[in-house]
């Protein structure tokens, strides 16, 4: 028989990862979508799913237009994005936001981990693993000590290995009547502080 190595190196060079562009967005909105309904199965009711992927998940073009959000291509096809923010917003894409996004100060601030979706039948491959050490990686070059988001239960897991420790639990409460459980989460990515004796 063939060995199989071959065959899996082959299938990972073919992952890439790069930053988002703007006309990227139609293609990453249908990716969000199908992620946000196909991998809740289990976390969420369909009612939940339905209404947070409708009126919460979605690109957030701020973050295409500060270069911090990312795809990653299969063969050229988009199979997991997200990204990371130094802006205040926490969560949701361009229809949940509104007002001004300021800035936040690396010095006392976390940056935002931000929007990752990985397509159904793409999940368990390590996409998210792989996205989260890019973003890691570039906050702390921005110099941020510390990442926050807010998990979705199906995110959790993924969070919850990358070294992120649960701050709160609470839920959204969207329209028709919907509560949709999230978690908030943190991490600290810079030099560890110590105290005096």
């Amino acid at each position: 028989m063939q060995p199989q190595a071959p065959v899996a190196a082959g299938r990972a060079s073919a992952l890439s990862l790069r930053p988002a562009q703007m006309a990227d967005v139609p293609v990453l909105e249908a990716l969000i979508a199908r992620s946000g309904i196909g991998l809740s199965a289990g976390f969420y009711s369909d009612a939940q799913a339905a209404a947070v992927t409708r009126h919460v998940f979605g690109v957030d073009t701020q973050l295409i237009a500060d270069q911090t959000y990312f795809v990653i291509e299969d063969a050229g096809k988009a199979v997991a994005c997200g990204g990371w923010s130094k802006r205040r917003t926490l969560f949701g894409g361009d229809r949940a936001k509104s007002g001004a996004d300021p800035l936040l100060d690396p010095s006392r601030e976390a940056a935002r981990i931000r929007a990752f979706f990985v397509d159904p039948g793409m999940e368990r491959r390590g996409l998210g693993s792989r996205l989260m050490r890019h973003c890691t990686r570039e906050a702390a070059r921005n110099g941020f000590n510390a990442l926050e988001l807010v998990a979705t239960l199906p995110g959790e897991p993924l969070y919850l290995a990358s070294g992120f420790a649960v701050i709160e639990r609470f839920a959204l409460d969207l329209p028709g009547g919907i509560e949709v459980p999230v978690t908030r989460m943190r991490k600290n990515i810079g030099p560890e502080k110590t105290t005096a004796p």
